[in-house]
């Protein structure tokens, strides 16, 4: 599936690390099942962030960098997630783990505390430090996720897991991210869409690196979704070719 997905894709979210170490032989298997010029977005593990709360790190994180390194070379940026537990008076304790980082590679932080949304001296002191350390500041948009009720399934399991907090676009480092989270393609997304053709195209413009990955709820209808953003952006990005199941249909209908 992986090799597939990279006809199409460049990037992927590497969920999976949040919450287990993958194997050595599975990093090698994912290294070499996608071209040069792909970048994973992996996850530090939760113990960084929810078990341990960014404590008493030292000996763990060394361990997970080791483990990770066979696919530095194919690895974009490292998301740190934080729980909504992690608040202003925690900044201290996000410091320290970002001095300990190693500086040749890209970090993401995704805070979830809603003290970090509030415009004031600590959003502006969260900001200022990722800015030092060159670091992204995530940006997770819900809004269209939550602007529908929950009558589905998959809508009630995908609204109680995602947060819903404020939107604020900005870029703290070289490669911003943006997460993207919509119902499905048949509810009213496109007034929540529209500010981001405008936002990325400026950071294009910048000459900065966005990622931006693309969710429905189920995830079913996610590859259609990035391939009308590319579309309206204007961008030429693979995923704008057919996929490998549209080739198939229109490969078997010549016959």
């Amino acid at each position: 599936m992986l090799s597939e997905y990279a006809q199409s894709f460049n990037s992927v979210e590497g969920n999976t690390s949040f919450y287990a170490d993958p194997s050595h032989e599975s990093l090698v298997r994912w290294h070499d099942a996608v071209p040069e010029d792909f970048k994973f977005t992996f996850k530090f593990h939760r113990r960084f962030s929810h078990e341990l709360q960014l404590t008493n790190i030292t000996s763990e994180l060394n361990a997970w960098l080791n483990l990770f390194e066979p696919i530095f070379a194919k690895t974009g940026q490292i998301m740190l997630q934080l729980p909504r537990a992690f608040g202003p008076d925690a900044l201290p304790l996000l410091a320290n783990f970002i001095a300990q980082l190693p500086k040749q590679l890209s970090y993401g932080v995704e805070v979830r505390h809603p003290g970090f949304f509030n415009k004031d001296d600590a959003e502006i002191r969260l900001n200022q430090l990722l800015i030092e350390n060159n670091i992204d500041r995530i940006s997770m948009d819900t809004r269209a996720l939550f602007a529908v009720p929950a009558d589905t399934d998959a809508l009630i399991d995908a609204q109680k897991k995602k947060p819903y907090l404020p939107v604020h676009a900005i870029a703290t480092g070289n490669q911003p991210m943006l997460r993207f989270v919509i119902a499905s393609l048949e509810h009213q997304y496109k007034s929540y869409y529209q500010p981001w053709l405008k936002k990325v195209k400026q950071w294009l413009d910048e000459g900065k690196s966005p990622y931006l990955f693309f969710h429905t709820a189920d995830n079913r209808q996610s590859p259609l979704l990035a391939r009308q953003f590319c579309q309206d952006l204007g961008y030429n990005h693979p995923v704008l070719a057919p996929f490998i199941g549209e080739r198939e249909a229109s490969q078997s209908s010549l016959f």
